[in-house]
């Protein structure tokens, strides 16, 4: 049954059958889509605002412009493409650097940065499909998805050990949720996690001094703080290197969802590059930090196996509503850092695992050296988080494993084919790159 808003109702709108997934294209009985759209914000919820708390970024602006850059997504998308466009971790290390600059040059970085992204989006759509066939085949995005997952580990795993009991006991209500229950027991079991983690942490004294005072003096209501970019090339320059981490984050989430779903969404990878660099440059325009599509949310979806472009709708929606009340961020401020780390040790691992069912469903042969080292140094090189400065830049895991692997598999298959042991023949089917 077609709904006016354009999406089919699944099924009885209340069960997903086994095996079977909510479409893009779908969506369940609206009850359930908006507790499906609440978890996708709390999923996002505490990476998105962390990035502004870290770089100075105002808290409450960095809201507004996730959830209006997530409706320009999926509006460019034309509600194909299932996405939240939350904060790039990508840009904390820049912004950092040029905070002696001011907020005005660190939002113009970030403005520069987003116009960029939007030029290469504009290549890619005009090229078609075969230049992300070319660049990126699914031994590389395979790749790049895995270590975007998994080169958050450490963190996930410093959050469990801080508050290890409490991180436990929400590790274990998402596992027995999300694997023993039932309807809407098993697509919400993220959310009950965290919601039972919490109210776990606040019986024992987990929660950190002076929450509920920074609660109770916290405004309901509060306009965001909106800034002017200023523009300096060095803060530029510090800031342009984040567009490969941007680049790979959106095809791979292109990649991802069209693995989980089963549907080829590669026509929609120059779309998606032009609306988050819109995206970014709109959030650079007015004092926001630059946005990306979100693995939190890819955990999620696939958690509950529901990818309906309505449940982010819903998420994006409550994003810009909460912009305006200064006391649900200070809320959601007094989740523990047990929570989170009980909630991401499955969510990145689950990202993890998508880059491996990539190389899976496209049978990738490792037995092929090409494929075999060139996923063997990105990975390691994302999971150990890799730093390395180069001209005053400092670039992390997930930038040196992505870029990496992109330029470094065609040479190394060019070698394979003409001069080494592929000598004279050309990648089987087998040999998926």
């Amino acid at each position: 049954m077609k709904t006016s808003l354009g999406w089919t109702v699944h099924g009885d709108g209340k069960k997903i059958l086994p095996g079977a997934v909510v479409a893009p294209d779908e969506r369940l009985s609206w009850p359930r889509t908006i507790g499906i759209g609440m978890q996708h914000v709390v999923a996002m919820f505490g990476a998105t605002l962390l990035v502004p708390t870290l770089t100075g970024f105002p808290v409450n602006t960095t809201l507004l412009f996730s959830g209006v850059g997530t409706m320009l997504f999926l509006l460019l998308t034309r509600n194909r493409l299932p996405s939240y466009l939350g904060s790039s971790f990508a840009f904390i290390a820049p912004l950092s650097a040029s905070q002696v600059h001011g907020i005005g040059a660190q939002i113009g970085g970030v403005l520069a940065t987003g116009l960029a992204l939007v030029v290469v989006g504009f290549i890619v759509k005009a090229a078609g499909r075969r230049v992300i066939d070319a660049v990126m085949p699914p031994a590389v995005t395979g790749a790049i998805v895995a270590l975007i997952g998994l080169n958050l580990a450490p963190t996930a795993a410093a959050n469990f050990a801080s508050q290890p009991l409490v991180a436990a006991v929400t590790l274990l209500v998402i596992l027995v949720a999300t694997v023993a229950g039932r309807g809407m027991v098993a697509r919400l079991g993220i959310l009950l996690g965290v919601v039972v983690g919490w109210i776990f942490a606040a019986l024992t004294g987990n929660l950190a001094d002076g929450s509920a005072e920074a609660v109770s003096e916290a405004a309901w209501f509060g306009l965001p703080q909106f800034h002017a970019p200023e523009f300096q090339l060095s803060a530029i320059l510090v800031t342009l290197p984040v567009l490969i981490v941007l680049i790979a984050e959106n095809v791979g989430h292109v990649k991802a969802v069209s693995a989980m779903t089963g549907k080829n969404l590669d026509d929609l990878a120059g779309n998606a590059l032009i609306a988050d660099g819109l995206a970014t440059s709109l959030a650079g325009g007015f004092g926001g930090s630059g946005t990306t599509t979100y693995a939190e949310n890819i955990g999620v979806m696939a958690a509950t196996r529901v990818y309906s472009t309505a449940a982010y709708w819903v998420a994006a929606l409550t994003a810009v509503v909460l912009a305006f009340i200064p006391k649900f961020g200070a809320l959601i401020f007094t989740i523990p850092t047990g929570v989170l780390g009980g909630a991401t040790l499955v969510l990145y691992g689950l990202i993890g695992m998508l880059g491996i069912r990539i190389w899976q469903d496209n049978d990738v042969d490792f037995n092929n050296p090409v494929n075999l080292t060139t996923a063997a140094v990105a990975l390691i090189a994302g999971i150990g988080n890799l730093t390395l400065t180069v001209f005053g830049v400092t670039l992390e895991g997930i930038a040196w494993g992505s870029a990496g692997i992109i330029v470094v598999y065609p040479v190394l298959r060019w070698l394979y084919v003409h001069v080494g042991e592929g000598r004279g023949a050309r990648f089987q089917a087998g040999d998926r790159g």
